[in-house]
C-alpha cells in the first residue's frame, strides 16, 4: 500500500493500537447501538398524539422500547426492499416522496405487529404513523450523526 491511505504501515511509524481497539470496539457495537438509538428516536416520537407506549413502569417503557426498535428494524429490513423492488415506478414518478408514505406505512405496520406481539406500543392510524416516521427518521438522523463523531473521535 502506497503511504498515506488508510490502513498503510509508513516506515518508522508505530501504528496506534490502543487508539484503534477503542474505536473497534465502538464500532463493534454497531447493532446494539443502532437498537438503542432506534429506541430512543421511536421514544421521541410517542410526543404524536395517536402514538402511545402505554402505561407502565420506567423499565417496563424501556422493555417495550427496545421491542419496538427491533421489530421496527426487521419489518425495515424484510418488508421495506420488497415494498420498493414493486413500487419502484411509484418512487421515479413521486421523485422519492412516496418513500415518506412508505415510512409512514412500516412504523404503522410496526405498531400492529407489536400490538400483536403483546408490547404495549400503539399507532392509532396512517397519519400518526405517517408524522411518527418523520421523526423517528429525524432522530435517528441527529442520533447517528453524533454517535459517529463520538466512534470518530475514540
Amino acid at each position: 500500500m502506497a503511504a498515506g491511505w488508510p490502513g498503510s504501515r509508513r516506515a518508522g511509524v508505530a501504528p496506534d493500537p490502543v487508539g484503534a481497539r477503542s474505536a473497534t470496539s465502538l464500532r463493534g457495537m454497531g447493532f446494539l447501538v443502532q437498537v438503542l438509538l432506534t429506541a430512543v428516536a421511536v421514544w421521541v416520537s410517542t410526543i404524536i398524539p395517536g402514538i402511545d407506549l402505554g402505561d407502565g413502569s420506567t423499565p417496563a417503557k424501556v422493555g417495550t422500547l427496545l421491542g419496538v426498535a427491533l421489530l421496527f428494524g426487521l419489518v425495515n429490513a424484510v418488508v421495506k426492499p420488497v415494498v420498493k423492488f414493486f413500487g419502484c415506478v411509484f418512487y421515479i414518478v413521486t421523485l422519492g416522496l412516496i418513500g415518506l408514505v412508505v415510512n409512514g406505512l412500516m412504523f404503522w405496520l410496526t405498531g400492529w405487529m407489536a400490538e400483536r406481539l403483546g408490547l404495549p406500543f400503539q399507532v392509532t392510524g396512517f397519519w400518526p404513523a405517517f408524522w411518527g416516521a418523520i421523526i423517528v427518521a429525524l432522530t435517528s438522523w441527529v442520533l447517528n450523526l453524533v454517535y459517529d463523531r463520538i466512534a470518530d473521535n475514540d
